[in-house]
């Protein structure tokens, strides 16, 4: 399938607890498929891999993954525009629609000074196209398990927890040769 018909399955979610959104992708995971093979006498899995996610800067990134995940069915030709897309909190974040599982992130609630303001503010990030790089960067972050911000979050983040934050380089390192001594 082209790129442009594959609809990546992404959420931004913050979580209120360590391990907080893991342990909620499995018990939903498990619950799910439960339901799905008793109801299609079935045993098989239903995703291809593994859950992944990554770290995103919380002070920079949250508009841009949220904008990421409302335009993917435009991406894929699905729809013309992200508020044509029934299963998109774009409804609710752009258009003002009720929606019971959309909580605002703070962020975004300081797009304007009352909700109609938020919303216009918010309508007006979309005529902004992703580049190739922003979109790579986005769908590589959970791919490669690297955190999804700015370079001095990013460095932050690696002094905090001394594992890596970036892409690393493609293949094995390489293994210098010992300097003969003359």
């Amino acid at each position: 399938m082209s790129d442009a018909h594959t609809v990546h399955q992404l959420a931004y979610l913050t979580p209120a607890q360590p391990h907080g959104i893991t342990r909620m992708v499995q018990g939903t995971g498990r619950k799910y498929v439960r339901c799905i093979n008793t109801t299609h006498r079935r045993t098989a899995s239903l995703w291809e891999g593994r859950f992944k996610a990554s770290l995103v800067d919380s002070e920079a990134y949250p508009l841009t993954c949220m904008r990421y995940i409302e335009l993917n069915p435009v991406r894929a030709a699905m729809v013309a525009h992200p508020g044509d897309y029934l299963r998109s909190s774009y409804a609710h974040n752009g258009l003002g629609k009720a929606d019971s599982l959309t909580t605002p992130h703070a962020l975004y609630g300081a797009l304007g000074k009352n909700a109609e303001e938020v919303r216009h503010a918010y309508r007006e990030l979309f005529p902004h196209q992703f580049g190739p790089s922003e979109v790579h960067a986005i769908r590589e972050a959970p791919n490669q398990e690297v955190v999804l911000g700015r370079e001095d979050f990013k460095g932050k983040i690696e002094a905090m927890t001394r594992k890596r934050t970036r892409p690393g380089q493609p293949g094995r390192p390489r293994i210098e040769e010992p300097q003969a001594s003359r």
